[in-house]
């Protein structure tokens, strides 16, 4: 872990301990976009918003590298499913330069304690979404 990593605030999330979504969170936040594309297993999947899937540890950190500059993720809450210990559903905020917006995220976890898949999805009105638009 980078010192840019180790240096940002912990991250807690209220109903989820995995360690491995908590740091998600702090190296993207810290924007150590290859530390936070290691956590995905080697053909992990990024489902970002208004985007096609991202496979891969080296696209998902040139995605982020290239989209995620200056974006602060802030989660709130979230819950495991009852039936699959290794999917996770977390809410909370993704603030950038221009706005801020809710959002969800849902996370896959293999075995080896991998993200496997995220899809990325903001909670906001078709109206709302159009209100961000820039001109």
């Amino acid at each position: 872990m980078s010192a840019a990593t180790t240096d940002s605030p912990e991250i807690r999330i209220e109903g989820v301990t995995e360690s491995i979504i908590e740091r998600y969170f702090a190296t993207l936040n810290a924007g150590d976009f290859a530390a936070c594309s290691s956590l995905f297993a080697t053909d992990g999947v990024m489902h970002p918003p208004f985007e096609s899937e991202i496979v891969g540890t080296s696209s998902i950190a040139s995605y982020l590298e290239k989209e995620a500059k200056g974006i602060k993720l802030y989660p709130r809450e979230g819950r495991v499913d009852v039936d699959n210990h290794q999917q996770f559903q977390v809410t909370g905020m993704a603030q950038t330069p221009l706005f801020s917006i809710n959002v969800c995220w849902l996370f896959i976890l293999s075995q080896q304690r991998e993200i496997t898949y995220t899809k990325i999805k903001l909670l906001a009105s078709p109206q709302d979404l159009l209100k961000l638009r820039q001109p």
